[in-house]
């Protein structure tokens, strides 16, 4: 997994030029909007939104903006309606994916993920088709800073984690889902907000290749990534530091 974690941790780092894109605040509109469809408007009695809330204030988002989401989650403001769907397939040499997607057109997103597959020698599967390779976990990641890896592990533990990495200056937490809200609460007691918390699908396997050939995939997978409609891109791709660092280079 550390290859992976790695991997991840270079992904957050270029958050800031999502931004700059302009991607990043549209993504995560569409996770409180979806949040507020899900449990309602208000932050406080919709844990989901509550934690998607203060992702967009950790980045910056304008409280119009944000405000403007939860409206549209709940049918008081302007925009098509949204749907949350999880699109599986083969982003080339047997590579799994699994992609969240939040779209107001479903033909679009299907069109778009279709033609970035094929183009790298994958395919788009039907339902099922890869997901037996995943399972759900609860995940969060934040900055160490100046608190040690024990007292982070041993605060995870008591929380209800079942493992705990780290990865340079980053701590990784993994649970089981229905320990999410207990290890959140746990974080928040302890003035700690993560800069993702989620759940998410994890590997059961990881599938490893040469270096190249885990470049063509990683880049397969950014290209998924910038789909206006994507959310998160999930697969079981084992990252090597030589991989890493050709596509650092």
């Amino acid at each position: 997994m550390s290859g992976h974690s790695k991997w991840a941790t270079i992904k957050r780092k270029k958050g800031a030029a999502d931004a700059k894109r302009g991607m990043l605040f549209t993504r995560l509109a569409r996770e409180i909007a979806m949040a507020a469809r899900e449990g309602g408007g208000d932050p406080d009695s919709n844990f989901k939104l509550r934690l998607a809330v203060d992702k967009a204030r950790g980045n910056n988002m304008p409280k119009d903006n944000i405000q403007r989401a939860i409206d549209r989650g709940t049918g008081q403001g302007d925009g098509g309606a949204l749907e949350q769907i999880m699109y599986e397939g083969y982003a080339g040499h047997g590579v799994a994916v699994i992609v969240e997607c939040v779209t107001d057109n479903r033909n679009r997103t299907v069109s778009d993920l279709r033609r970035a597959l094929t183009k790298a020698g994958g395919n788009l599967g039907e339902s099922n088709s890869v997901a037996w390779q995943f399972h759900r976990k609860a995940y969060f990641a934040f900055q160490i800073a100046d608190r040690s890896q024990d007292s982070i592990f041993e605060m995870a533990v008591d929380g209800g984690a079942d493992d705990v990495q780290f990865t340079d200056d980053t701590a990784e937490i993994y649970a089981a889902v229905e320990a999410f809200k207990s290890v959140s609460d746990t974080l928040r007691a302890a003035g700690i907000t993560p800069e993702e918390a989620e759940l998410r699908m994890e590997p059961s396997n990881m599938m490893e290749l040469s270096p190249d050939d885990t470049v063509r995939v990683m880049k397969t997978i950014e290209e998924l990534e910038e789909l206006d409609d994507v959310q998160k891109v999930y697969s079981n791709l084992q990252v090597s530091d030589a991989a890493l660092a050709a596509m650092e280079a």
